[in-house]
């Protein structure tokens, strides 16, 4: 075996865990920003992939993607095919025809949920319901069943219906909401847009007929709107700036993108231990992108930090030859 064959088998030993974080860390901010930006734009026209396939399956309607897009990020990684599966019974055109009624948009996007069925009834609910059975007749909707969704371990705040009725109160309360997403520039912006609460009802109810003593505000946190900001509105400017050719809108996404603070999760904390390798979102992106395209299948001929060291053992060996000679 030669020397370059044992480099590459010790960097897809070390790839399980990051082991490449070291040498990240080491060679300063500069050259880790050139790798950085090419591992991020890999991941910007990945997405890009992604959304487009949406993009198509809607019919070529960006409104109609942007709600789809919208409703599984609001899902997170728990619920995020149940929230794809019900913007698809709800259209967005439906939600446009309701537009001036919050609670019809609500109880068409709860009552399609199926997630009434498996909880205790009360005036408010029984309403919805029948709201729901005729909203249902009008659009020919669907429901889903409740078994759909993952319910166990998630933070009450982050229960579906609440997010269902802060997304219905959300495309309720705000006209042209594609364009204001794709207007936005900081992470106040995203804030602003975002920072909805759920319809009065839920503010002493975290479930159906489950009544608190303490009237507290279901509202979308700064946590979920950065998330929002990372995984939808960054994601759709690249994504329709892409589609039309328009710098300024791919521009706004990578400045968006440098504007948040990076994501923390487990990942990125098994990337911070070889130092602070991710201060902002672009940088946390970029490293999601190298362990879940190169580290994960240990693909380290390829990675742009594998071949970045793989180019200098090959260097410093040339060099010390010379030396010897």
């Amino acid at each position: 075996m030669n020397e370059l064959q044992r480099h590459i088998n010790r960097l897809k030993a070390g790839a399980s865990h990051f082991g490449c974080g070291a040498y990240l860390y080491r060679i300063g901010t500069l050259r880790r920003l050139t790798i950085y930006n090419t591992l991020e734009f890999e991941r910007l026209k990945r997405k890009f992939e992604d959304i487009k396939q949406i993009f198509i399956e809607s019919n070529q309607n960006w409104q109609q993607t942007f709600y789809i897009m919208l409703l599984r990020t609001m899902g997170g990684m728990d619920n995020k095919e149940p929230f794809n599966t019900l913007a698809h019974r709800v259209s967005y055109a439906a939600i446009l025809r309701e537009k001036m009624s919050p609670p019809n948009i609500e109880a068409m996007l709860i009552g399609a949920s199926g997630l009434l069925e498996i909880y205790p009834h009360d005036e408010y609910i029984l309403n919805l319901k029948r709201n729901f059975s005729y909203l249902s007749t009008k659009y020919s909707i669907q429901a889903m069943s409740a078994k759909e969704w993952k319910l166990t371990k998630i933070y009450p705040n982050n229960h579906p219906i609440l997010r269902l009725s802060q997304i219905a109160t959300l495309l309720t309360h705000t006209n042209d909401i594609m364009d204001r997403m794709l207007s936005c520039r900081s992470r106040e912006d995203i804030f602003r847009l975002f920072s909805c609460e759920t319809l009065p009802y839920w503010s002493k109810h975290y479930t159906p007929a489950s009544k608190t003593q303490r009237t507290v505000a279901k509202r979308i946190g700064q946590t979920k709107s950065d998330l929002l900001a990372i995984n939808l509105v960054a994601q759709m400017q690249y994504s329709y700036g892409d589609y039309i050719n328009n710098d300024i809108l791919r521009g706004r996404a990578i400045s968006l993108l440098e504007d948040l603070p990076a994501e923390n999760n487990s990942i990125i904390a098994q990337w911070r231990s070889y130092g602070p390798l991710a201060q902002t979102a672009f940088d946390s992106q970029a490293l999601l992108q190298l362990s879940f395209e190169y580290c994960r299948h240990q693909r380290c001929e390829e990675c742009p930090v594998g071949r970045h060291i793989l180019s200098n053992m090959k260097h410093d060996s040339e060099y010390s030859q010379e030396n010897n000679l």
